[in-house]
């Protein structure tokens, strides 16, 4: 997904849409009918573009979807963006434009590919992007406008709760970018908002930039430095900070565990090496072995080392309640 702000698509502060002629075209009230059944929703044209669009965007942030009948990501992301519009109860409208009977529009504002999206605020392009996104990014970026200033006002925690589930729906989905801006969203509305910061610093971990997620760290508010997010990502941190294996010194660990059984070192080496790896699931096993020859083996480093994963995985993670279940038993027995 390409994002653009401050999107230099026109000369002047308030657009003036250019119409057949080189005539200027007028403001006129919005005649056409609102797209399915939504309030929200519009389609619009050359003759109330204006209207819909730069006047509406000075009450409620406007997306204006630019879209073809022959397109056919566009009808993938069309039925998207109403939806997440429709979900913000008016917070947000969406204007759609067919470009094959509004050519001047698209003209005017340099389209070049469908689909295109822009998002309207005070009359100005302030944020858009290119192509068919994921459910998830739509509803970030939806999500974002609607709680930016010039929106309609949305109960802060509530708001603050949505942003926060598309931000981890695109981090599950793999999508970095995605969940950074929405976690930096929510930080711009709530400095120092510990599960806001913690998702951020995880975002520039997983990217691998382990300098910035110890700085963003430090961006938390007072107090919030035990939230348990805040501590997963200071475990991961910790974690991240064991050299990463050198090629075949798993199999090398393995094969004298192969040889030894009772090699404990060895053992908690592999566990070690395993989760550098990205194994978290084989270093856990080992570790939970380890504990099951010889719990007390090095001041008990196993069940220490259990526990900094459990923090880095958090206590909700399904692998966490199996482990924690796994080692009660060892200990208890």
């Amino acid at each position: 997904m390409t994002i653009f702000r401050g999107s230099n698509t026109r000369k002047s502060t308030d657009m003036a849409l250019i119409g057949p002629g080189g005539r200027p075209v007028t403001s006129e009230p919005a005649q056409n009918a609102a797209s399915g059944s939504s309030p929200h929703i519009k389609d619009s044209g050359l003759a109330t573009f204006a209207a819909d669009v730069l006047e509406q965007s000075r009450e409620v942030p406007v997306i204006v979807d630019f879209w073809a009948p022959w397109c056919g990501p566009c009808k993938t992301l069309g039925p998207s963006l109403e939806a997440a519009v429709d979900a913000a109860g008016g917070a947000v409208k969406l204007v759609k434009v067919n470009i094959d009977e509004n050519p001047e529009i698209a003209q005017q504002l340099r389209i070049q590919s469908i689909p295109t999206v822009y998002a309207f605020r005070n009359g100005q392009p302030v944020d858009g992007f290119m192509g068919a996104i994921p459910d998830s990014q739509v509803k970030a970026f939806v999500a974002a406008l609607a709680g930016g200033e010039g929106g309609h006002s949305h109960d802060g925690p509530e708001h603050t709760a949505e942003v926060l589930a598309v931000a981890a729906e695109a981090m599950e989905a793999g999508d970095i970018a995605m969940a950074a801006q929405a976690y930096g969203h929510v930080l711009q509305d709530e400095p120092g908002h510990p599960e806001a910061v913690a998702g951020l610093a995880r975002a520039y971990l997983k990217g691998g930039d382990v300098e910035r997620a110890k700085n963003t760290l430090k961006m938390v508010r007072p107090g919030g430095e035990q939230d348990e997010a805040i501590r997963a990502v200071e475990a991961e941190l910790k974690l991240k900070a064991a050299p990463p294996p050198d090629e075949g010194e798993s199999a090398a660990l393995r094969a004298r565990l192969a040889a030894d059984p009772k090699d404990h070192q060895a053992r908690y080496d592999l566990a070690m090496a395993l989760d550098a790896s990205g194994d978290r699931d084989g270093a856990v096993a080992e570790l939970l072995e380890l504990v099951r020859r010889d719990r007390q083996w090095n001041e008990d480093a196993a069940r220490k080392q259990l526990v900094t994963l459990f923090e880095a995985m958090g206590p909700a993670d399904p692998r966490t309640i199996e482990a924690r279940r796994k080692l009660s038993g060892l200990l208890f027995a």
